[in-house]
């Protein structure tokens, strides 16, 4: 397998890996634009702007869009997170091409009907209600924006109902002007590609794009607080965030492996401690995610009434004991652990294309994969004693939803952490 880089003079990157033996490829460009990019009265544009990139172009009507792809047996699609826009298609070998006209053509050239702007509009609020509906989405984020308040990375990617039912097609074209510059772009494909006719292709469809200065967003700010929104559900949905380590901090390994120790699958910590020894909760799990210049340790789990006081009070004393004695034989399962997903999930052209936009958007390079190996095994287990060590004192979030009279308040969850 081989990686290839390009950029064009206006800034607009490309980036490539032909995969032997593959005769189909994932292909998509990636924008530098997502909800934390948003002004308040924009709150959920990102996300709109991204529907409506499937709605029609100067060139191709919604069907014949779908139709194009589908004709050939591939699929196309978008998503919306909150530092990325990215619009991606899977097709066969002779049809990466076509792949590529498709998406540099909604990119490029939507047009913003303004009655497919109101379909869609319908479309979205369905959404947010679905989201709303789902108590396991909606308390993350709840847990974000307590995390993160008054700031856009603290926002709803898909915004307040308001917002979205306000936004015009002036609004959609000024995020685009503002956000879509050729600098923000990255072109990335993996699997039966050829790097030189990809960036050949880029050149015709993006190179008379002129440059134009990125727009920064704020700096995040981890604030912490607590959010309890009363309702009669089975369960109470508990999600607690400590603040951690950036994807650009060395650190974010170690967090990595501790958030896999401590609740990442079944023989980790909070699962054989709440689940399996005392049935406190069917789902209970711990991850670390990261932004560019901030990142957060995160618990969910969901449990009675009854029982949410003893599972927090479980879970904090889980997180004060991993720091004294986590052992060599749980950080080197841990180790393995995220050795083998991020091996074995990169086996096929989808993953190893969103890996090569992922890493030129954080690293403006594409590290090699040894690379990431070695600075995973890297990682002692005095580090991640360390590391829990550290999350005691860590400013934390917390969000709940349901049944929550009984549960515990934050500040009481922080005292017995200090204790």
């Amino acid at each position: 397998m081989s990686v290839q880089t390009h950029r064009l003079s206006n800034g607009f990157r490309i980036v490539t890996e032909h995969m032997e033996g593959l005769k189909s490829a994932s292909i998509g460009i990636w924008v530098q634009a997502g909800g934390r990019n948003e002004t308040l009265p924009q709150n959920g544009i990102a996300h709109f702007l991204e529907h409506m990139a499937f709605k029609g172009t100067k060139r191709r009507s919604a069907l014949q869009i779908a139709e194009a792809i589908e004709d050939v047996g591939g699929y196309i699609n978008a998503y919306t997170s909150r530092e990325m826009t990215a619009y991606y298609a899977r097709v066969l070998e002779n049809d990466v091409p076509l792949a590529l006209d498709v998406i540099g053509d909604i990119v490029l050239n939507p047009v913003f009907d303004p009655a497919e702007i109101e379909v869609e509009r319908g479309v979205i609020l369905q959404e947010i209600g679905q989201s709303l509906d789902t108590p396991d989405d909606i308390v993350f984020d709840w847990l974000q924006e307590e995390a993160y308040p008054d700031q856009a990375i603290g926002r709803t990617i898909l915004g307040p109902v308001e917002r979205v039912q306000s936004f015009s097609r002036d609004d959609l074209a000024q995020f685009v002007a503002q956000h879509y510059g050729p600098g923000q772009m990255i072109l990335a494909a993996a699997g039966a590609v050829d790097h030189d006719d990809l960036v050949r292709r880029a050149e015709e469809m993006f190179g008379h794009l002129p440059a134009a200065p990125s727009i920064q967003s704020d700096a995040a700010r981890f604030e912490g607080g607590e959010r309890r929104e009363l309702k009669s559900l089975e369960q109470v949905h508990f999600a607690l965030a400590l603040e951690g380590p950036d994807y650009r901090d060395p650190q974010i390994y170690t967090a990595q492996i501790f958030a896999t120790a401590f609740g990442g699958g079944m023989s980790s910590r909070l699962f054989q401690e709440i689940r399996e020894k005392r049935g406190l909760c069917y789902t209970i799990f711990s991850q670390a995610g990261a932004y560019a210049d901030t990142g957060l340790m995160t618990i969910y789990a969901g449990t009675s009434a009854e029982q949410i006081g003893d599972l927090a009070a479980l879970t904090m004393d889980e997180m004060k004991r991993a720091a004294s004695d986590m052992t060599p034989e749980e950080v080197a399962r841990a180790r393995a652990q995220m050795k083998a997903g991020m091996l074995m999930g990169l086996e096929s052209p989808s993953a190893r294309c969103e890996r090569l936009a992922r890493m030129m958007s954080i690293w403006d390079r594409i590290p090699q994969l040894d690379e990431a190996v070695e600075r995973i095994d890297a990682v002692t287990t005095g580090d991640v004693k360390d590391f829990a060590e550290n999350l005691v004192t860590a400013r934390s979030a917390m969000a709940l939803y349901g049944p929550v009279e009984q549960a515990p308040h934050l500040e009481q969850l922080k005292a017995r952490l200090a204790a």
